[in-house]
């Protein structure tokens, strides 16, 4: 029997955000919106980020306990200082390098402070967007030596990368789950993780459930946010809009490899309510969560094994798509 899924929300996106042409929703304080948080059927996670939108320990507890919410993770933002335009942890500057190793050094130190299990980390302004722009055997050197660096520190609060094809940069290093495992076996520490997120994984050509299997097998830990897109950019919609079956599968193999950790929602309300986009997401993936674990699970792994797909999708019909 699976464990009942854990749905959490980053907040950032439960206050103001834009995009280049619109900015939507309006601003609201930390308070206001882990109050929201807690508003929210099905949710009780929070990822925050560090150390632009939460940096007081003691406050950050306080309003935790306060509106009775956890941890999901802690964001740290390894992209928006001057120093990391061009890159921080894969930067030619040694001193951009060292900043960028020093914020998530930070990172795990607040992580620490306030009972988080892990700090995790996409490094979107490490990568490139023309040919002989970078040298990449250089860059790949620095991102090894710098996340390194910074997963070697305080390694009780595991660091976790999160990869993604594209932006800010045309094209980021570490842009699929494979490549983040390259990444990780560089590395060479074995208590780091990676970040899966559903939207990045199909925006990145990969199948997220295969993702997950492949991750999950290489004993490094990982940690789950959700979303949907149209697979040519990370629109950030909400769960099973666009990829319903992949969102079932993926599903279905994070319970098969027993994830009892947050399903975090990284997902953008820009038109529509902000309480209502993510009470969709945990209902919608609490509702297939529960089904699949309703399933004969004996006989739908032998149907997937045994080579009939046909005779798999009968299965499917009957037991997932007629409920």
């Amino acid at each position: 029997m699976n464990s009942p899924v854990k749905i959490g929300v980053i907040t950032g996106f439960l206050s103001k955000t834009k995009d280049r042409f619109h900015e939507y929703n309006e601003e609201k304080t930390l308070q206001q919106r882990l109050e929201m948080v807690s508003s929210m059927h099905g949710i009780d996670g929070v990822e925050v980020v560090f150390p632009y939108e939460v940096n007081d320990a003691d406050n950050l507890k306080s309003l935790l306990a306060q509106y009775n919410l956890h941890i999901a993770a802690i964001n740290v933002n390894v992209k928006a200082e001057p120093e990391f335009r061009d890159g921080g942890l894969s930067s030619i500057s040694t001193d951009a390098r060292s900043k960028a190793v020093e914020f998530i050094k930070r990172a795990k130190d607040f992580a620490r402070q306030v009972g988080a299990d892990k700090v995790t980390c996409c490094p979107l302004s490490d990568g490139y967007e023309f040919n002989f722009q970078r040298n990449y055997g250089q860059a790949w050197k620095h991102l090894v030596e710098s996340l390194g660096q910074a997963g070697s520190y305080l390694t009780e609060i595991p660091l976790y990368v999160e990869y993604k094809p594209s932006e800010t940069r045309g094209r980021c290093f570490v842009s699929t789950a494979a490549k983040a495992l390259c990444l990780l076996h560089d590395i060479g520490i074995d208590k780091m993780g990676i970040t899966i997120d559903f939207g990045h994984s199909m925006y990145a050509n990969e199948n997220p459930a295969e993702a997950v299997a492949m991750v999950a097998d290489s004993g490094f830990a990982y940690y789950i946010h959700i979303n949907d897109n149209d697979a040519r950019w990370d629109w950030d919609y909400m769960v099973g809009t666009k990829h319903f079956l992949d969102y079932v599968e993926f599903l279905y193999y994070l319970q098969e490899y027993k994830y009892d950790d947050y399903l975090t929602s990284d997902t953008s309300p820009t038109r529509w309510d902000i309480k209502g986009t993510f009470e969709m997401n945990a209902r919608v993936t609490e509702k297939l969560w529960d089904l699949l674990g309703r399933l004969d699970r004996d006989k739908f792994k032998k149907l997937i094994s045994g080579g009939d797909y046909l005779e798999t999708w009968q299965f499917i019909e009957r037991e997932i798509l007629s409920l």
